[in-house]
């Protein structure tokens, strides 16, 4: 039995959501179930800074509180991250899959509007700043800022081959564990055009 299998078989015996990923949720309920106090991660309905709140406003609210644990557990590990990017319509993704193609610029995506998570909600990007609230687009703190987003349930954009992504990440519903990106995303478009739950 592989990680995310034995995850699931725990999230059925606690009767929440089955979808293999050990986020809050299910840490909470592990918790709750074993008389335990929640640890802070599971505490992720706690504001963090108000742009990054912006920002998990926007997203769906099942990745909400993994986007919050996420900046909360790189602050206790020492390293400053706020979420920079959540939500973006058609028109905005379009616009950055322009860049470097027809506009100026470097390339940052190769999805164009309605093929990026970050469409349905469901994906969101980070930054890393220094102790003066400086940005810092390059730093070593991404890839262990990565570590600990995977060890949320959350997919880590570091780990593409076709555009490393280090400051993205994204929670994939249950339904589309053994689908590919293409499936999963068509789905969400029908999901999104009949008024569906993305996480249902």
């Amino acid at each position: 039995m592989n990680m995310q299998s034995m995850i699931m078989a725990v999230q059925r015996k606690l009767r929440i959501t089955v979808d293999g990923n050990p986020g809050p949720e299910t840490w909470e309920a592990i918790c709750k179930a074993l008389g335990l106090q929640a640890p802070a991660a599971a505490a992720a309905d706690e504001k963090v800074d108000d742009r990054s709140e912006t920002a998990i406003a926007a997203l769906q609210p099942q990745v909400r509180p993994y986007a919050r644990a996420l900046v909360q557990g790189a602050a206790a590990a020492g390293i400053r991250i706020k979420v920079i990017s959540g939500f973006r319509s058609y028109a905005e993704q379009d616009k950055l899959f322009a860049q470097g193609r027809t506009t100026a610029g470097r390339r940052v995506t190769n999805c164009k509007g309605g093929e990026s998570n970050h469409n349905f909600g469901i994906a969101f990007d980070i930054g890393v700043f220094d102790d003066d609230n400086h940005y810092l687009p390059e730093s070593s703190s991404y890839d262990a800022v990565g570590v600990m987003g995977k060890q949320l349930g959350l997919e880590w954009g570091g780990d593409w081959v076709s555009l490393v992504d280090k400051p993205h990440f994204e929670l994939r519903p249950g339904w589309a564990a053994r689908l590919s990106e293409r499936e999963m995303l068509a789905e969400l478009r029908d999901r999104t055009t009949q008024n569906k739950p993305y996480y249902a």
